[in-house]
C-alpha cells in the first residue's frame, strides 16, 4: 500500500508515525525507558524524551518542503540509532511468555522498512 503513495504522500506518512510515536515518549514514557540498554551511560528517562523530542522534530521536519530532504536523512539515522533499544527489548522480553517474545522479535526486522521509507524520501526530495 504505501509503495503506491506519492512521493509527498510518503513523506506525510512517515512524518505521522514519526510524531505519533514521538508524542508517545512524552504520553507514556515508561516502557521506552525500560527498553534503553543498561550498557548506555546516560539517564533512561532524559534519552526518552530527547528521541521523543527527535521523532516530533523530523515528523514536522518531513512535512515541510525545504526540510524534508535533511529531516528524511536525519530519520534514517535515528532509526539506527534506537535499533539498540530494539535489541535490548529481546533481551529483556526473552524469559516472558512467547506473545512478548513475538512481538520484541517482530520489532527487529521492522526497523529496516523504516530506514528504507527515510532513504526513499531523502532521495525523492
Amino acid at each position: 500500500m504505501l509503495s503506491r503513495l506519492s512521493p509527498i504522500q510518503f513523506a506525510r506518512a512517515l512524518a505521522g508515525m514519526l510524531l505519533t510515536i514521538g508524542t508517545l515518549h512524552f504520553v507514556a514514557p515508561k516502557p521506552f525507558d525500560e527498553i534503553i540498554p543498561e550498557e548506555i551511560p546516560a539517564d533512561p528517562r532524559m534519552l526518552t524524551y530527547a528521541s521523543g523530542v527527535a521523532e516530533v522534530a523530523l515528523g514536522v521536519g518531513l512535512l515541510v518542503p525545504a526540510t524534508r530532504k535533511p529531516s528524511a536523512a536525519a530519520a534514517a539515522a535515528l532509526f539506527v540509532a534506537v535499533y539498540p533499544a530494539n535489541i535490548n527489548m529481546v533481551r529483556l522480553w526473552w524469559h516472558k511468555p512467547a506473545i512478548y517474545k513475538a512481538i520484541a522479535l517482530g520489532r527487529l526486522p521492522l526497523q529496516f522498512p523504516m530506514i528504507a521509507a527515510a532513504v526513499k524520501v531523502f532521495r525523492a526530495s
